[in-house]
């Protein structure tokens, strides 16, 4: 075995200081890998689309994960005065409670156990107010009695979903 270093000069063999580093950068990279593949993205409630055409009808989906480690048991929705929800979609595995002033829906109530790393999804039909934007309040309850109001602005750290309406 060579081990003068000079250009030229045949290496047959890796000292184990030369090998170390690799090692070390290859398992700080898996690691790097592995802690943004279960970090959670946008993890909250949100509505989609989050996009819409002002005045429209749509079809908008609620999400609604669970990140923690406890149960989501149930998750609200208040309707701003301006949208008009023409309808709740049914589903399996879930109930739901629609909350009225007068004709008017206000609010929904989905009931479905959500455990940790799951997401739920729930879906209602509405007109879309003649605006720039729909902010959804969400209130997300938990089976240990506890709540997350997802309310806030978009910088907070709870905000309340967007829906942004174009022309």
């Amino acid at each position: 075995m060579t081990k003068s270093g000079r250009i030229g000069d045949e290496v047959t063999e890796q000292s184990p200081r030369r090998q170390h580093p690799m090692l070390t950068i290859c398992v700080t990279a898996m690691a790097a890998l592995l802690v943004a593949a279960v970090a959670p993205v946008d993890a909250h409630v949100t509505v989609w689309p989050q996009e819409s055409q002002a005045g429209g009808r749509e079809r908008y989906t609620v999400r609604v994960p669970t990140e923690g480690q406890v149960a989501t048991t149930a998750v609200e929705i208040e309707v701003p005065a301006d949208v008009r929800v023409t309808g709740v979609l049914v589903g399996a595995g879930y109930t739901y409670e629609a909350r009225r002033e007068g004709d008017r829906i206000v609010a929904i109530t989905w009931t479905q156990e959500i455990k940790p790393g799951e997401v739920g999804e729930f879906v209602f039909f509405a007109v879309n107010p003649e605006s720039e934007a729909i902010a959804w309040k969400a209130r997300q309850r938990f089976v240990d009695g506890t709540s997350a109001d997802w309310v806030g602005a978009q910088t907070d750290r709870r905000p309340a979903s967007m829906t942004l309406l174009t022309d």
